[in-house]
């Protein structure tokens, strides 16, 4: 930590500038950002803020000013936290992990910094367990430790997945159970194929309609199984891909996002046995375009 007196009034950012003439400037305003600036001990964020003579500056790290801001300011809602489990409540347009493009703008890289933040070493892992895509929303579960996740992902398919997800047109009949075996090609495409195909998957896949309008439907999806994209495979491939969902053949983005939530998840705790239901509101987006009871 860096400690500084005023010895004459100017703007913070102006001040901060000069006091850190070896950092860039996005590196100093990032420090302002993550809280890690205080005057007088009180965490300042404006830009513009007067310093008067006599206040006292201190600067923390900029990994230190990470670690405050998340102890303080997590930017995701957390449903229930224990030392083995978090479940969160994503929010969409937020990847699930990092790709070779963006590594920090992720639920696992908040929810890392955010554990560094609770643990007095400033250590901590966070290991992902499913993942929900950018632009779906909903209950997302992560493991504080790889033997919890390899007990979670064993018993995957015994743990209830519920989801509203809102299509375009409206499905016939209104409950079925669709099945079919999935494979990904070489552009990261999941479509079905024939079981003769040693890399295709059995997926399974209920729905139920719980609401129509003229052009939509608000649909009751449960996994049988969890592969990637399933859902939004099977309800393209019976004609009515989800609503938002270009990739797989929507015409329409109403809700500008991909209109899938993950609304439940209930499970059996992988250490104390305890059942446990995380649920997340329907989303008021989707209650406008297909109101629901």
């Amino acid at each position: 930590m860096q400690k500084f007196s005023v010895k004459e009034p100017a703007p913070l950012l102006e001040f901060l500038f000069s006091r850190c003439a070896g950092m860039k400037k996005t590196s100093v305003k990032q420090l302002l950002k993550y809280g890690s600036v205080r005057v007088n001990g009180q965490v300042i964020t404006l830009h513009s803020h007067r310093l008067r003579i006599g206040d006292r500056i201190e600067i923390l790290g900029k990994k230190a000013a990470k670690t405050e801001h998340f102890k303080s300011h997590p930017d995701f809602k957390i449903i229930f936290e224990d030392d083995s489990l978090i479940v969160v409540d994503k929010p969409p347009g937020l990847l699930t992990m990092g790709t070779e493009h963006e590594k920090e703008k992720t639920l696992y890289f908040m929810l890392t910094e955010y554990q560094r933040a609770q643990s007095h070493t400033g250590r901590g892992r966070i290991f992902i367990v499913h993942r929900l895509d950018r632009d779906a929303s909903g209950v997302l579960i992560f493991a504080k430790g790889e033997t919890v996740k390899r007990l979670l992902q064993r018993n995957w398919r015994d743990v209830e997945k519920r989801y509203y997800a809102i299509t375009e047109g409206l499905p016939r009949p209104k409950h079925g159970v669709i099945k079919s075996h999935l494979v990904e090609d070489k552009f990261k495409r999941v479509y079905s194929t024939q079981t003769s195909d040693p890399e295709a998957r059995l997926s399974v896949t209920h729905y139920r309609v719980l609401q129509e309008q003229e052009r939509y439907a608000l649909l009751d999806v449960e996994l049988e199984t969890g592969r990637k994209n399933q859902i939004r495979v099977h309800l393209s491939e019976m004609g009515h891909p989800i609503a938002g969902d270009a990739k797989y053949g929507a015409k329409t983005d109403p809700l500008r996002r991909l209109a899938l939530h993950a609304y439940h998840l209930a499970l059996d705790h992988p250490i104390t046995g305890e059942t446990l239901i995380f649920r997340s509101p329907h989303p008021e987006t989707f209650q406008r375009l297909v109101p629901h009871a």
